[in-house]
């Protein structure tokens, strides 16, 4: 069966990012088509954010716990294990997306069950199951949200290992007794942090000299020495040359470029990832299959005046949340053309500019400590050519973090341009620091001068106090 059906806007994926654009087309009245190959919500809410923080959780409160006076002594035991992966399956709706379909029916998109795939300009092929097939036209806009996924290093030994990627170690329904992760990038991190808390005995294996090397050179320092005093075992200037599982089952050998050998019962490669567009027919109107798309501050695909890409495909900011606000940028401008309304291209601030993706990222990363930044780092701000300075204060110093918890260690910065004064960037780690990080965030994406700043008064006793300490730091 074929069918051929018209609509104003047809989005390839339904993860967040696709989800977002659904919204904002659908809002201002344009009829949306939707396909999705896998669970509607995608990566996000069933293999990455949601289910890594459901497991993350119970280790953070429980970390936090034991600084705590009067309340160490009572969370000095194991973690329940068995709770805390089904308190992760809760979440995830137990890989079903009954509630995420739900939502679309009820805003008036439709759902197309499927692989889909462009056919030349404005048109995309759906095969769907049981044989259907469908031929949809978009009148406006085709957008691709089809994300990215975990890549493998080509090593030897490692096809046929049933190494866990991403999706396996938020998914894994039992504690391995021992834990090789390769990567010290955000998941290699988040998931050593999580499976060394309930139980796993870890050892990180990171080729360069630190982890969380895109922040501040503190941050990966903190959370290293914060790893090894939990238990996991860190390795950096290491690099895995070879692996050996036979058959895919049992043990696990890592062949080191020392020559050293790790043995362990999964093995977790966080080494990178790439983008969801290798069959979904690029070739068809001119790009390269497998690429990133790059696209212009409205999201459109450079070259283009119908194809847009959101989320991690145009490669500009690789998170969940840059994604959906570039949705809804993208949604915006969607419209705008459509109605023939003149866009605010001119306001690099204005509704239908993703300024924020390379001005103002806000990132948190939930080990013990937290990390967190936005906008640029001070070897970043440098490099642009910005004149700046960089202001740091020792968080333990702030009477709030000494009110969270005993023995508090943490890192505060803001990078300041100088010429203009205000903030490019602010770096936090420490425990409880994500909840600061969107005042850091208005701060940057407002330019908020640093004199207006001063009377942003800080309430005592918080750790949100260290606002004034870095202000009073700058003017001396």
């Amino acid at each position: 069966m074929t069918e051929a059906v018209e609509y104003d806007v047809v989005v390839l994926g339904a993860g967040p990012v696709g989800e977002n654009v659904v919204d904002r087309t659908r809002a201002a009245g344009l009829s949306t088509a939707v396909v999705e190959s896998e669970l509607i919500g995608g990566e996000c809410s069933y293999w990455a954010c949601i289910p890594s923080k459901a497991l993350l959780r119970s280790a953070l409160a429980r970390a936090d716990a034991r600084r705590v006076p009067g309340l160490r002594h009572a969370v000095q035991g194991p973690l329940d294990a068995e709770a805390v992966l089904a308190h992760r399956d809760e979440y995830v709706s137990h890989w079903k997306d009954d509630g995420q379909v739900r939502w679309l029916d009820s805003i008036g998109a439709r759902i197309y069950r499927g692989t889909g795939r462009l056919h030349g300009p404005k048109k995309v092929l759906v095969d769907g199951p049981e044989g259907e097939h469908h031929v949809l036209t978009a009148r406006h806009a085709v957008v691709v949200s089809t994300g990215s996924r975990a890549v493998l290093p080509d090593i030897p030994g490692l096809v046929g290992a049933k190494a866990w990627t991403s999706r396996e170690a938020t998914s894994a329904q039992r504690v391995p007794g021992r834990l090789a992760v390769v990567g010290g990038g955000v998941v290699g991190v988040e998931m050593a942090t999580a499976w060394q808390a309930l139980g796993s005995q870890v050892t990180l294996l990171v080729r360069g000299g630190g982890v969380l090397p895109r922040m501040e050179t503190f941050v990966g320092e903190h959370v290293v020495e914060a790893l090894t005093e939990a238990g996991a075992k860190v390795r950096t200037h290491t690099s895995v040359t070879s692996v050996e599982r036979m058959g895919g089952t049992g043990p696990v050998t890592l062949v080191l470029d020392d020559g050293g050998r790790i043995e362990a019962d999964e093995v977790l490669f966080a080494t990178g990832r790439s983008p969801r567009t290798e069959s979904i027919g690029l070739e068809t109107v001119g790009l390269a299959p497998g690429s990133w798309l790059p696209v212009d501050d409205s999201c459109r695909v450079e070259g283009s005046d119908w194809l847009y890409a959101v989320g991690d495909v145009n490669h500009r900011a690789l998170l969940t949340h840059q994604g959906k606000y570039q949705a809804r940028i993208a949604g915006a401008a969607i419209a705008a053309r459509a109605q023939h309304v003149p866009l605010l291209e001119s306001d690099r601030w204005g509704a239908h500019c993703a300024t924020a993706d390379h001005a103002a990222v806000p990132q948190v990363v939930f080990t013990d400590p937290e990390a967190t930044a936005v906008g640029l780092s001070l070897a970043e701000a440098e490099e642009a050519g910005h004149r700046v300075r960089a202001v740091d204060y020792d968080l333990a110093s702030v009477s709030g973090a000494g009110l969270y918890g005993d023995g508090y260690r943490g890192h505060a910065r803001m990078v300041v341009d100088l010429d203009r004064e205000i903030l490019l960037g602010v770096t936090f780690v420490g425990p409880g620091v994500g909840e600061l990080l969107h005042s850091a965030t208005v701060a940057v994406a407002g330019e908020v001068p640093i004199e207006r700043l001063w009377h942003a008064v800080p309430a005592f006793p918080t750790i949100s106090e260290v606002w004034l300490r870095l202000l009073e730091a700058y003017r001396g």
